[in-house]
């Protein structure tokens, strides 16, 4: 059997990457704030696929939490073969604020848990020559939407640099790099979604399928559907001035 840790595994894509993962005989470890939904997902998943699901109360904004979690990924009597970084919320917030908590809070949550978790499955996996990290960030590293775009191309590139010491170690690195996905994200965010067109959303079956395709691979990069991979591929060639320009008239259109 092999066991995969999930960070925020309760909702969303979390949930969607505990399910494929469950479907396929994996053994789970969830984490998450919402201890009574991790309780919930064991039964169900224990009950209907035959798995283990370890649960793990967990709030990734405290450093103490996420210790004992990189302590558990590092258990070499229970090893996990895959790690996926997924927890995370929107940030809407100005840079301007003086009250800077909710800015902490997302680079507690989406950086430094992600730069602790990712060393422990890094050195743990490397010392075995074998494991797979995946790191869920965002096609918005590509524009200039405010902290949130930030954390997220640190995210990206922190996954790349981490591939890059892990090469040729057995440990495979990728990022995932959703655009617009239907769950309750965006509504929790207070994100105005409800009038962009069909064209943008993103099946998110379709995207655990890729990710977790793209991963297996060996692509460092994943980005999941034609239209958002040639998107995030134009964002990258454009000048920035238009890149900040696209991203004011996002930014007021969700105020």
């Amino acid at each position: 059997m092999t066991t995969a840790l999930i960070t925020g595994g309760t909702v969303g894509i979390g949930h969607a990457f505990a399910k494929a993962l469950a479907q396929k005989g994996y053994d789970l470890v969830l984490a998450s704030r919402d201890e009574a939904g991790l309780l919930k997902i064991a039964e169900e998943f224990t009950a209907k696929y035959g798995i283990s699901v370890e649960v793990i109360p967990t709030d990734l904004a405290k450093r103490e939490d996420v210790l004992a979690l990189a302590a558990r990924i590092e258990d070499a009597d229970r090893p996990i073969d895959m790690l996926i970084n997924n927890a995370g919320f929107a940030v809407h917030d100005s840079l301007m604020i003086e009250d800077i908590s909710i800015h902490e809070r997302a680079i507690d949550v989406m950086c430094l848990a992600v730069l602790i978790l990712g060393g422990a499955a890094g050195r743990a996996m490397k010392a075995r020559g074998y494991g797979s990290i995946l790191n869920v960030t965002s096609s918005s590293a590509s524009i200039t939407t405010g902290n949130y775009s930030a954390i997220k191309a640190w995210a990206t590139v922190y996954t790349e640099g981490l591939s890059n010491e892990l090469r040729g170690t057995g440990v495979k690195v990728t990022a995932v790099l959703p655009g617009w996905v239907k769950t309750e994200f965006h509504t929790r965010g207070g994100v105005k979604a409800h009038n962009l067109p069909d064209l943008v959303w993103i099946d998110i079956d379709a995207l655990v399928r890729r990710a977790l395709k793209d991963l297996e691979a060996g692509k460092v990069l994943s980005i999941p559907t034609a239209k958002w991979g040639f998107a995030v591929g134009v964002g990258h060639f454009l000048p920035r001035r238009t890149i900040r320009w696209i991203s004011r008239k996002l930014t007021s259109s969700r105020s």
